[in-house]
């Protein structure tokens, strides 16, 4: 099962805006740190200046100016015994009614025991205007999240549709289709590289897997008329033992070249099938006895399927080969509505061979017996051609289960 995934233009568009979050949020930080420094450097100065001018004008006996109190009782403590001569600040967080938070400023007038003036500056407007200029920011910020975050989803789904091309194609070229290529990208980027470099992956897989099948059909064909001439001349050698060995050998041999032929005309993809109506449960059990080992065909369903009898034959000999070659009896044949089951009792199909998929000239586990490993990549190339589907897997109860869907046409 796919897990689920979340697209690159979303995860772009998430950066983006927790990028531009952070930024924001940064900078209403400074701007409220700095302004409420700047209030209360403002209303210290402010203190400082009147506490000033009021300190002369109570020396002289003259009436004090607004603001200016006396030995005030809401004076913070820490101005309450000042040194004589200096003027001391205080920043008094309390809030009774409209005034406060505030910013008081004091000095001793005289001896001990003399009087205190002080000064109150009230920040609380100030304050407000502080929560107002935050409010703003914040919903400045928001804004512009809301302009971002939509420029950036349709920014990156630029990015994001050129990167699925790309994985498009990938996907395509693993899957087998080697004439898949991505082509000329727009811009001139990382993403233009992946798409270059990938084409030329393709390129170098298609012409390496182009020599190989060359190779193997050369191969396959150079070997056919030797081997027939030992076929022939095993014709002549005296009867016995030596001579059944030695035909069957070159037998072995016969089809294995066989088998190259045929695995080098489905991999050139020039087989195509003579589909025809026939009866899904005589064709199937046909194709069993003509592999003459003891195998039990159980038939559900009786439908008139429309395929190539020669070559679904050819799928259901070869399972059936495999099943008793590399598995345990009893091997059992299971027809159903356009499926064909074929099960043994052996070791079961590999962990490798069940996700990779049947390959030629590997046969998986060594309890599974030896062999060439092309019985079942003929079956799955013939099975493509027919349009069907092959599907292995295991036996709850253990052995391995080759099933052959057929298409519904």
């Amino acid at each position: 099962m796919r897990s689920h995934r979340v697209p690159v233009r979303w995860k772009i568009a998430a950066l983006a805006a927790a990028c531009g979050g952070l930024v924001a949020a940064t900078v209403g930080v400074m701007v409220h740190v700095w302004t409420r420094w700047d209030i209360q450097s403002r209303a210290e100065a402010e203190a400082v200046n009147s506490l000033y001018s009021a300190v002369d004008t109570y020396r002289r006996g003259d009436v004090l100016s607004d603001g200016i109190q006396v030995d005030p009782p809401g004076l913070p403590t820490a101005l309450r015994e000042p040194p004589d001569g200096d003027r001391h600040t205080a920043y008094d967080d309390r809030v009774e009614g409209n005034v406060g938070p505030s910013m008081w400023a004091a000095q001793r007038v005289g001896g001990p025991g003399s009087k205190v003036l002080a000064f109150q500056v009230n920040m609380g407007p100030r304050m407000y205007d502080l929560q107002r200029l935050d409010m703003s920011m914040a919903v400045a910020s928001l804004a512009a999240l809301a302009v971002v975050t939509p420029l950036a989803v349709l920014g990156s789904g630029v990015l994001g549709r050129r990167l699925h091309r790309v994985s498009q194609t990938a996907g395509r070229v693993s899957a087998g289709d080697l004439d898949a290529r991505t082509g000329p990208t727009k811009g001139r980027d990382e993403i233009s590289d992946i798409a270059a470099a990938v084409d030329a992956m393709a390129d170098g897989l298609a012409r390496r897997l182009h020599s190989e099948r060359r190779f193997t059909a050369d191969v396959a064909h150079e070997l056919r008329t030797p081997v027939g001439g030992l076929l022939a001349a095993a014709d002549l050698l005296p009867a016995g033992e030596t001579e059944d060995a030695l035909r069957a050998r070159i037998r072995d041999l016969r089809d294995l070249v066989e088998d190259l032929l045929e695995i080098s005309r489905l991999d050139a993809g020039a087989e195509r099938p003579a589909r025809t109506p026939v009866p899904l449960d005589a064709v199937v059990r046909e194709a069993v006895a003509r592999t003459g080992l003891p195998t039990e065909v159980v038939t559900t369903a009786k439908p008139v399927v429309r395929t190539d009898p020669r070559r679904l034959e050819r799928i259901v000999g070869n399972l059936v080969v495999n099943a008793h070659r590399h598995g345990r009896a009893p091997v059992e044949v299971t027809v159903t509505e356009h499926t064909v089951t074929v099960r043994d009792h052996g070791p079961g199909f590999t962990a490798d061979l069940l996700r990779e998929g049947p390959r030629r000239f590997r046969t998986g586990a060594r309890e599974r017996g030896g062999g060439h490993g092309l019985g079942l990549t003929i079956a799955l190339g013939q099975a493509r051609v027919l349009g069907a589907e092959l599907r292995l897997g295991e036996a709850g109860d253990g052995g391995a289960v080759a099933a052959l869907h057929l298409p519904q046409d």
